[in-house]
């Protein structure tokens, strides 16, 4: 039995606070005193996002930096001195083979050649009369040896200055594309003065170097690709062609050649390449590169394992090779095992989880979190309005109860 004096005051103090605050504090007396709540909170699972362990198809790129070659490439320049009397070819122009590019002034040798042509004449006609007189037994048979000498001695003559008459005359050793003209007609050149560049274009070599370690897994047919900042958006394909055959002392690395096709001449002579060599593929086990933990020079991740309810434990794990968002697992793992991707700051040993979703995409992360976001607020509402209306009930009763005991 409540006493009626103290049943009066405390009614006095209540009357006094509006129903809203009188909901609130109840609200707080059983959040803050009521061990059940207390303890529920404590072993309310933990949400996380988490991953299954599978294997995949798995190829390690070797990355190597490259510089581009002409297939064919040549620098003309004059072995004799000489002006420049013609061009055959305007700049960037495409030439075949065997055409003629540049002309030096060759009227000197042209008049020498001239001079020799007489000269054999002049031979060839004595050697007639020579064989002639021969054949009819009144000529010297040495006479008719010396004039068919000397006509051969002319023949040879013509055809030496029919040669520096060529080398007057550069012409295209192979089709392909000449470069910039930097001299103009009536310049005088002298042996070795470059006049024309010509580079054989459809086909570049992409050479590059890669360490000697890798030497067993380099073979000819091995496929790669290359990109260069010319044109970031591009892909370039090929395959190794050609293995150097010495290791550069110094580096220890070795000089890889591969073909690369070039139809539309977008590729010049000295680009840079990023090449990426494909070995072949292998079958690794995978996971996502978020859920590694590192634990000093270890690396571990969180296993799931079943119960009601599910909870984590700490498991090391061998890593191997690395692409962008997986890594490879060589030890500690099985495929078909659960691991955490996201929360993995959150677990302890034992945890209880739940598991909110599996084997989820980097773009649908944020959406996951931002539902269990929600339903989180929402079932935490619920619940507060729930235990308000409860505490309000019971607050209606024990007044109910009080009047009784007062009556």
């Amino acid at each position: 039995m409540i006493p009626a004096a103290l049943s009066t005051a405390f009614r006095s103090r209540l009357s006094a606070f509006s129903p809203t605050t009188l909901l609130g504090l109840t609200t707080a007396a059983v959040l803050l005193f009521s061990p059940v709540y207390a303890e529920a909170q404590t072993e309310s699972p933990i949400a996380v996002i988490g991953a299954t362990v599978s294997a995949s198809t798995w190829q390690d790129p070797v990355e190597a930096l490259g510089t581009l070659r002409a297939d064919e490439s040549v620098t003309l320049s004059s072995t004799l001195t000489a002006t420049v009397s013609a061009f055959n070819f305007e700049d960037g122009d495409r030439v075949e083979a065997g055409q003629w590019l540049v002309q030096l002034d060759d009227d000197q040798v042209q008049a020498e050649l001239r001079a020799a042509q007489a000269l054999l004449g002049q031979r060839q006609s004595a050697l007639r009369r020579a064989q002639q007189l021969q054949d009819r037994n009144l000529g010297i048979r040495a006479t008719l040896e010396d004039n068919a000498a000397q006509v051969r001695q002319s023949e040879a003559e013509i055809d030496a200055i029919r040669a520096q008459l060529a080398d007057h005359r550069l012409q295209a050793p192979f089709a392909g594309t000449v470069g910039l003209r930097n001299i103009s007609v009536g310049a005088l050149v002298t042996p070795g003065t470059d006049l024309v560049t010509l580079d054989k274009l459809d086909t570049m070599k992409l050479d590059f170097t890669v360490p000697a370690t890798l030497l067993s897994v380099l073979h000819r047919g091995l496929t790669l690709s290359a990109t260069t900042p010319s044109y970031p958006k591009a892909i370039f394909r090929a395959k190794v062609t050609t293995l150097g055959t010495r290791i550069d002392p110094v580096s220890r690395s070795l000089v890889v050649r591969a073909d690369l096709p070039n139809p539309d001449g977008r590729l010049l002579p000295g680009m840079l390449m990023e090449v990426k060599l494909h070995q072949p593929a292998r079958q690794a086990l995978t996971i996502p590169e978020s859920a590694l933990v590192p634990d000093g020079e270890r690396q571990t991740v969180w296993l799931i394992e079943a119960g009601q309810p599910a909870h984590v434990t700490r498991r090391e794990v061998v890593t191997g090779e690395r692409r962008e968002g997986e890594v490879e697992i060589i030890d500690g793992l099985e495929s078909g095992q659960r691991i955490v991707t996201h929360g993995t700051l959150k677990v302890r040993e034992d945890d209880p989880i739940e598991l909110i979703a599996t084997d989820v995409g980097a773009g649908d992360i944020e959406d996951v979190l931002e539902r269990q976001h929600r339903a989180s607020r929402s079932q935490t509402s619920e619940s507060l309005i729930s235990e308000s209306q409860t505490s309000e009930s019971e607050s209606l009763e024990s007044e109910s109860l009080e009047s009784q005991a007062n009556d």
